[in-house]
């Protein structure tokens, strides 16, 4: 079957086009004329320094389409990457890139999918589309969040949506995402009394004053979770006080720190309930939230039901439905399409060096997409 072959072609162009977020390095305008030669309208959205692109093939319902990103994260040193991140290299039955994982393959595997179902079917049923941006390792604020206003604000809707992130935990399709948890941020900033260590009647250390509450907050039960989404979690990502001297009493200190929380709790609730326990200790502070997203849940339909049945034809796997993870661009989308399942390839080399992607994974994801579109566009 060509499709394999013609995946790992096309992931080698895109991990060897340099697009560390924001950049997009030229993958789009690969993909975009590729998708025009097999019958595509492609319309380029530039916000800001970001990339994106809107493909789609035919006008009628429904509206099957495939989404992800072009851009990358950053390297690491390159003095411990075994071979150049930007220099696609086969080793050992595995495909070695920046990317290669998360998810130029998945891109890959899109794109072969769809030429090769269109030649089967060129006067297939209802619509391809393909979305993409260069703004999902980012910020994620001019990506696919401003495609998807643009979608709505021309009444253009979708009806199936797979999103390539690398989802599989031991191999291609043991797990699939219907949903993620939510993420709220927070910078918490909390004062004391500045002094020397050596007269504590003087000073009100502000490290010791927020101890109490850090150890209340970590041991705290938000929620139960449900039968979709684990309980909510809270954890303190980074502690910074200090004047750079040994003897000195900080003024203040700062603490970050995350919940990803599930459909059980809302921001809303969760910031109450932090800001009444450091009440209740009796702290000076300041916090700032910052809501990455909000939990969702896409509803369990004929979308994930022909994925589930595709999966485990070419894998033997009888995959899990899961919401765990960190988010995804789904968040998104689910605001214009009821059903989004996310399946992509083995997420343990992903952001790390050396990031790669199993070519026997590669040979098979193309031929799910295939399948699938087959299933939903008879």
């Amino acid at each position: 079957m060509p499709e394999g072959a013609s995946a790992l072609e096309l992931a080698r162009e895109l991990i060897a086009r340099k697009s560390i977020t924001p950049e997009d390095g030229g993958c789009q305008e690969l993909i975009a004329a590729r998708l025009e030669r097999a019958g595509f309208r492609c319309e380029a959205m530039k916000f800001g320094e970001v990339t994106n692109l809107w493909a789609r093939r035919r006008s009628a319902s429904p509206v099957v389409c495939f989404a992800g990103h072009t851009d990358v994260v950053p390297t690491g040193p390159l003095v411990e990457w075994q071979s150049d991140p930007f220099t696609p290299t086969i080793r050992e039955g595995k495909l070695y890139g920046r990317g290669a994982a998360d998810m130029k393959s998945s891109i890959a595997a899109f794109v072969v999918a769809a030429e090769a179902f269109i030649a089967e079917r060129p006067a297939h049923s209802g619509s391809i589309a393909l979305l993409l941006t260069s703004d999902e390792e980012g910020p994620a604020v001019d990506g696919t969040v401003r495609v998807v206003e643009r979608l709505e604000e021309r009444n253009e809707r979708i009806d199936y949506c797979i999103v390539g992130e690398p989802t599989s935990v031991d191999s291609l399709g043991d797990m699939l995402k219907n949903g993620r948890r939510g993420s709220l941020s927070a910078k918490l900033i909390v004062r004391g009394l500045q002094g020397h260590v050596a007269y504590p009647h003087l000073v009100r250390n502000p490290v010791h004053l927020v101890a109490p509450a850090l150890a209340e907050l970590a041991r705290t039960e938000w929620d139960k979770g449900n039968q979709s989404f684990p309980p909510t979690s809270f954890q303190v990502s980074n502690i910074h006080a200090g004047t750079g001297a040994a003897n000195v009493v900080p003024g203040s200190v700062e603490v970050d720190f995350n919940f990803r929380f599930s459909t059980e709790s809302s921001d809303r609730s969760l910031k109450q309930r932090v800001e009444s326990v450091l009440k209740k200790h009796g702290l000076q502070f300041s916090i700032d939230w910052t809501l990455g997203a909000k939990p969702f849940l896409s509803r369990r339909g004929r979308l994930a039901d022909t994925m589930l049945a595709v999966g485990k034809k070419h894998t033997g796997h009888s995959a899990e439905l899961s919401t765990t993870g960190g988010t995804s661009d789904a968040r998104f989308i689910i605001d214009i399409c009821p059903e989004v399942i996310e399946l992509g390839p083995v997420n343990a080399s992903i952001h790390k060096l050396n990031e790669h992607i199993a070519l026997a994974e590669l040979e098979t994801l193309p031929r799910i997409y295939l399948d699938t579109l087959r299933a939903l566009l008879p």
